[in-house]
């Protein structure tokens, strides 16, 4: 098969770009979660999991987004799928929809299976089998569309998933109807709703072993049902973890404590039937022995495993995370998948300013686990048969067993939705939260199955916060509460800018409406700690320097595209040598230092030969956000810089690298050393401004290291000697057209010095989140000050000399 030579990459080794995108098929350990145009979303993840990760994951490989549109193509399938598409004019009409997808699908999976593309997943098949030990392992083979499980789009369940499989013929013939499931009804309706084109979709099938699951389940990294994210939540179930999803068991529930990592509640329910593996392949379900069915399918100490796993999954990964889960016959934890969740990390539900609970005086009808928050009143709709889903119409009450992904046009008509099956976490739940529509599961759990409680045409209100439906509808009721009738909040503009300092680039949305005028100081160092973990140089060395730059333009980008269009300024990389040395694989590079805080740090790294290629990503990084991404409100902040030699290195250094001043691109150096105050006519000449650091800046005018107890009662930014300084660099700076802002944290401490810094003609103060409002109410009251005193010439005289 020398014809395959050019589509394979050499396992364990590392390969270059062209040769990844050409490559059939990738194995978990050459794939990280940005690979997702490669394998899609779930491939990508579980290789982030395999590769960049310490929970135990079953191992396989994936085929790749170039091995669909290889088959696609060589197969004629592509215009043969496109002219069928044409056809398709109304996609609400099931029918129709029915009709069109079955024929894709039936083109696809009777297309003949390229032989090159046969070979070489039927020779990773052999691999794997190598590798695991195994004489032809059982695998499962998980699609996963390039389109799925991004952060702003659930895919979910849209495309087939098979289990159990056994055999190279298997996986070859499964790998193909994968390709089909892009085209089931559901698939299509749901990227045709999405606004997803289905030519820029394409598909990955992940061959992973099978663990020989006695349990298996899923699991949230915060509370699905009330978006608490210090909560670990945990379902399972007996056997395979496919019937915890579909919603076909109620499974067992766990609410974990993150902090005090203490199970806060436990919910043990019966679970009747499992979905277990075949002998000779396949799956096929059975009963659960009755001295079984109300057992917890988790010890304490198992469930508190999990829930250490999500929370290092969590971290790594900077978001929520939904996550599943398996334990096999020897009682091992295994992680099987993760990716981002998709509801309560892209926003929390705004408060309606409605009475949002249900009177009680009310006829009760049923309880039910709350799987989506919300109150909607309708007429019943019992459906027993997925047959019977045309006739749902426009606003009725979805009651049902469960749902599955075939469910979603008629979940898209409903006021709100009903289960007798299913938990926090099942089909229901998540489609449900994801379109914002009441939901109540598991109702059968609670004593009363809503399918023989609740009759066609009944009117019913859907308590979905409180978990109960009460017979007839119910009125929301207005707050008349005066207090709470919501105030516009108004700002005075003001000539001293007033910016805010971020770490957490996962705040930036939160915080983008307060009345900032920009970022005035973003850490990077925190994208660093949250995020990467990882040395810089040892990721260079391990192959991994791509992850530098997209990990860092990822978390640069969340907060440059939210701010936009005011400016962020970014702080290049400030980490001491112990800090340093503290991420992974840091001991190597890193030099030890009595004095850190004097030591190898800022500027002094960046033109230094040994740190010199980490500062090229960090540049990198800074690049791909303004040019990749056309976030051109990014500049950029040189720290610790001591001498006018080191600034003119690493100005020239950036401008080498494309990172030149101009009007559009700002570099601005930390103010933190006495040199950078005595000096500034200097410094001048390489910069476009200065940010004061007033904590360093005081520690060093006055020689005195504020963590030390003994002495730290000495620290005060408010000391004459800074403001002298401080003053003096203004006069300083302003001559010479350049800026300068503060982003230490005296002006979030002191109203008193924020004063102090205005009628010092400071030209921004930049202060924590929690302090926009109230500075820039204070930076106001100043300038009018300022401006009435001069204007009556009778204001207070400045006590303090600050003249130097």
């Amino acid at each position: 098969m020398e014809k395959a030579d050019k589509y394979l990459t050499q396992k364990h080794h590392n390969v270059d770009n062209t040769a990844r995108d050409n490559a059939l098929v990738l194995w978990f350990d050459e794939l990280r979660r940005q690979d997702v145009d490669l394998v899609g979303g779930k491939s990508s993840s579980l290789g982030e999991l395999t590769s960049q990760t310490h929970v135990p994951v079953p191992y396989g490989y994936a085929t790749t987004s170039e091995a669909y549109r290889y088959f696609m193509r060589e197969t004629g399938c592509n215009e043969k799928v496109n002219e069928l598409l044409k056809g398709l004019k109304d996609v609400e009409n099931s029918d129709e929809l029915h009709a069109i997808c079955s024929k894709i699908r039936k083109v696809i999976v009777e297309a003949p299976m390229p032989e090159t593309l046969a070979y070489i997943i039927g020779k990773s098949y052999d691999d794997l089998a190598a590798i695991s030990n195994q004489n032809e392992p059982y695998v499962a083979v998980r699609s996963s569309a390039t389109a799925e499980d991004l952060p702003n789009a659930s895919f979910a369940g849209e495309q087939d998933t098979y289990l159990n499989v056994h055999g190279r013929d298997n996986v070859i013939k499964k790998v193909q109807e994968c390709y089909a499931s892009l085209f089931t009804d559901r698939a299509t309706y749901y990227r045709i709703k999405q606004n997803f084109p289905h030519e820029k979709v394409a598909l990955s099938a992940a061959v992973q072993l099978m663990a020989y699951s006695k349990a298996a389940g899923v699991m949230f990294t915060v509370n699905v049902a009330t978006g608490d994210d210090t909560k670990v939540m945990i379902e399972g179930s007996w056997g395979l973890g496919e019937y915890v999803v579909q919603g076909t068991v109620t499974p067992d529930n766990f609410v974990i404590d993150k902090e005090s990592m203490k199970i806060d509640r436990k919910a043990v329910n019966d679970k009747p039937i499992e979905l277990v593996r075949k002998s000779d392949g396949g799956v096929e379900q059975i009963d659960v022995p009755k001295d079984v069915r109300k057992k917890p399918v988790l010890t304490d100490e198992q469930a508190l495993q999990l829930a250490s796993y999500a929370e290092d999954i969590e971290k790594h990964y900077g978001c929520y995370m939904d996550m599943e889960w398996s334990l096999d016959q020897n009682d091992k934890l295994w992680l099987v998948q993760a990716r981002p969740e998709t509801v309560w990390s892209q926003h929390k539900k705004e408060e309606s300013g409605e009475n949002e609970s249900a009177a009680t005086e009310q006829k009760v009808l049923l309880q039910g686990l709350p799987a989506s928050p919300g109150i909607a009143s309708g007429r019943v709709h019992v459906i027993d048969d997925p047959k019977d889903i045309k006739e749902f119409k426009d606003g009725e009450v979805l009651v049902t067993l469960m749902t599955s992904p075939d469910w979603v046009p008629a979940m898209k008509k409903a006021s709100a939705i009903i289960t007798n099956n299913g938990g926090m976490t099942c089909h229901a739940a998540i489609v449900s939260r994801e379109m914002e529509i009441p939901c109540l599961v598991g109702t059968a759990s609670r004593d009363k199955a809503a399918t023989q409680t609740l009759k066609n045409g009944q009117v019913v209100t859907v308590d979905a916060k409180n978990g109960v439906v009460y017979e007839g509808a119910l009125k929301k009721e207005k707050k008349v509460d005066a207090q709470q009738t919501p105030v516009q909040e108004y700002f005075a503009p003001t000539a001293t800018g007033v910016m805010m300092n971020l770490g957490n680039p996962d705040l930036a949305e939160k915080y983008a409406n307060l009345p900032a005028d920009g970022i005035g100081l973003m850490r990077e160092e925190f994208i660093w700690t949250t995020y990467i973990h990882q040395h810089p140089l040892y990721l260079i060395e391990t192959g991994h320097a791509d992850r530098v730059v997209n990990e860092l333009a990822n978390g640069i980008r969340k907060v440059a595209s939210a701010m936009a269009p005011r400016p962020v300024i970014l702080r290049f990389s400030d980490f001491k040598s112990g800090e340093y040395r503290n991420l992974k694989g840091g001991e190597k590079y890193e030099p030890t230092e009595p004095a850190d805080l004097l030591g190898w740090r800022g500027a002094s790294r960046y033109y230094d030969k040994k740190y010199l290629p980490a500062f090229k990503l960090e540049m990198a990084a800074i690049k791909k956000v303004r040019d990749e991404y056309g976030l051109k409100n990014l500049n950029v902040m040189i720290p610790f810089c001591r001498t006018t030699e080191e600034a003119e290195k690493v100005t020239t250094i950036m401008a080498e690298s494309g990172l030149k001043r101009s009007a559009d691109f700002k570099v601005y150096m930390m103010a933190e050393i006495p040199a950078n105050i005595i000096l500034a006519d200097q410094f001048n000449q390489y910069i476009d401004g200065y940010s004061i650091g007033s904590n360093d800046l005081t520690m060093l005018l006055l020689g005195c290291d504020r963590n030390n107890d003994i002495i730290a009662n000495l620290f005060d930014e408010r000391n004459l000697a800074v403001k002298r300084a401080i003053r003096h660099l203004i006069k300083v700076t302003h001559q010479d057209g350049k800026t300068v802002s503060i982003c230490g944290q005296a002006p979030s401490e002191y109203p008193g010095f924020t004063e102090f810094l205005v009628k010092s003609g400071i030209d921004y103060v930049s202060v924590n989140p929690d302090m926009v409002k109230e500075t820039k109410r204070n930076v106001a009251h100043f300038e009018q000050r300022i401006l009435l005193d001069r204007a009556t010439g009778l204001g207070r005289r400045e006590v303090e000399n600050y003249e130097w």
